[in-house]
């Protein structure tokens, strides 16, 4: 049995978090499933944005003849659940929470509220009074 380990080195990212136990295997860089789910409907829905958006334009425009819209709307009924962006859910992109989200950062406000105290966010700063 021949394991070439090189060619699979560059699929399998390696990180040393765990003390004592060598290199730790890292499928991807996402902090787990839901984040992998979320950023997979976020690059579908911008692939299909132009598309979606021409299409709907069509759907919701009253001066066109019935037929038309409904072509259209059949045409909308094609595209895949995650192409939508309402299916898109604001998580964190350090904890993949999905609660509590500073919306410029994408951010939970834990995590940056964290980051603020430790001056790690730019244009940040701590209220101070008198």
């Amino acid at each position: 049995m021949n394991l070439n380990i090189s060619g699979l080195s560059k699929f399998i990212w390696k990180s040393q978090t765990v003390s004592g136990f060598g290199f730790q295997q890292v499928r991807n860089k996402w902090a787990n499933w839901l984040m992998v789910r979320d950023v997979k409907r976020r690059r579908m829905s911008a692939e299909h944005f132009l598309e979606r958006t021409r299409i709907n334009a069509l759907r919701k425009n009253n001066v066109l003849p019935l037929e038309i819209r409904e072509l259209a709307d059949k045409e909308i009924n094609k595209f895949e659940m995650n192409a939508i962006p309402l299916r898109i859910n604001n998580r964190c992109v350090i904890t993949s929470r999905p609660r509590g989200i500073v919306k410029e950062w994408r951010m939970s406000r834990i995590v940056w509220r964290h980051l603020a105290d430790y001056n790690k966010l730019s244009g940040v700063q701590r209220a101070m009074w008198g």
